[in-house]
């Protein structure tokens, strides 16, 4: 899991997408295969302007586990591609582009301390353009 302090810094950008490129460094060595895409988890913001709460260390992991939101960082070659089982239209998603999944869908792995999930192009149930509008979080 990613330390306490990758997590806190992740929590005060104010551009949570220029926040995790940021942190992530340099992955251009990673290479997704296939239909697959690395999307890398969103920490929410430390101060909760919905509760008016800064929200503690501990809820910031939360997000982690319970986390349904992510930036797509890497994509494999086949991901969103139409094949003789899977027609996707118009419905893609490109690296840079905010994505919704379920909690418990891809492998969890860390690159350079930012907590990601391995996902299949069938795993992403949408986009979305604003990520702090998904309001999972209870603190």
């Amino acid at each position: 899991m990613a330390s306490i302090a990758t997590l806190e810094r992740l929590a005060k950008y104010d551009d949570p997408k220029e926040g995790l490129f940021k942190e992530l460094g340099d992955i251009s060595a990673i290479e997704a295969f296939a239909n697959r895409l690395l999307v890398a988890i969103y920490i929410g913001p430390e101060y909760d302007k919905r509760t008016k709460l800064f929200r503690a260390p501990g809820a910031l992991k939360e997000d982690i586990y319970q986390g349904t939101v992510g930036l797509i960082v890497k994509k494999g070659p086949t991901a969103f591609v139409d094949d003789e089982k899977h027609v996707f239209n118009d419905c893609k998603a490109e690296i840079g582009d905010w994505v919704m999944f379920r909690p418990g869908d891809g492998k969890r792995i860390q690159f350079n301390g930012v907590d990601c999930r391995w996902l299949e192009d069938l795993d992403i149930d949408g986009k979305i353009g604003d990520p702090e509008i998904i309001t999972y979080r209870s603190s």
